[in-house]
């Protein structure tokens, strides 16, 4: 599951540059049963099968120091404020389960941040990693071509990004804004900041409850 992601696209080659390196680790290694098993069916009965916190324990052990992740629907909102933060710790470690959930003690006494990637439940925890690694890259200097591309895209100042066009300059009627083509760069600009706010009002206007936001737009 790790494989396909991590072998495309800036993931790929902020690895063959050197950016960061990436390094799975599979807990069925630390099982210690014939049958390596990872999980048990949980205390009191219920559905499903719980990760065990003796075997996440030992792979965690075999990792070096670094902050660790629990991937769960229980944990804090994946948005672009928590992406920039992870991206400034030197090491992540993203722990993802599978099926049912995990034992609380790894909750409790494993893992230093919970996080969600959204209000929805998948079978398991490697989709949700692979989401995390690809938004934090993205703010890891040196690993998108232009260090200005992650600061002017979606969310990051609590904004959706402007109407972007590129050629024809006219398809089937469809025209790209006259102002674009001024090559007037300050009122593009302002055009820009302008379309960011007024699209954010229309398709997310929760973002705008956000002081931040609101002080960066200059819109009261």
């Amino acid at each position: 599951m790790f494989e396909g992601p991590f072998s495309e696209s800036i993931i790929k080659r902020a690895q063959e540059k050197g950016l960061v390196k990436i390094n799975v680790t599979n807990i069925r290694n630390f099982a210690t049963d014939r049958h390596k098993t990872v999980d048990d069916t949980p205390y009191g009965g219920g559905a499903g099968m719980v990760l065990k916190v003796d075997v996440m324990a030992k792979a965690l052990d075999s990792i070096s120091d670094g902050y660790r992740i629990l991937l769960t629907p229980q944990g804090k909102l994946l948005n672009q404020e928590m992406v920039t933060q992870l991206s400034k710790r030197p090491h992540l470690v993203l722990i993802a389960g599978h099926y049912e959930g995990f034992d609380e003690r790894i909750r409790e006494y494993l893992v230093d941040q919970e996080v969600s990637i959204g209000d929805y439940v998948l079978t398991g925890g490697e989709l949700a990693a692979v989401v995390v690694v690809d938004a934090v890259l993205r703010h890891v200097p040196g690993v998108l071509g232009k260090e200005e591309s992650a600061k002017k895209e979606s969310f990051s100042n609590n904004l959706l990004e402007y109407p972007q066009y590129t050629r024809p300059e006219e398809f089937q009627g469809w025209k790209v804004p006259d102002l674009l083509l001024s090559g007037d760069h300050e009122k593009i600009e302002k055009w820009r900041q302008e379309q960011a706010l007024k699209r954010t009002k229309e398709k997310r206007p929760d973002l705008l409850t956000r002081k931040d936001c609101l002080s960066q737009s200059g819109s009261d």
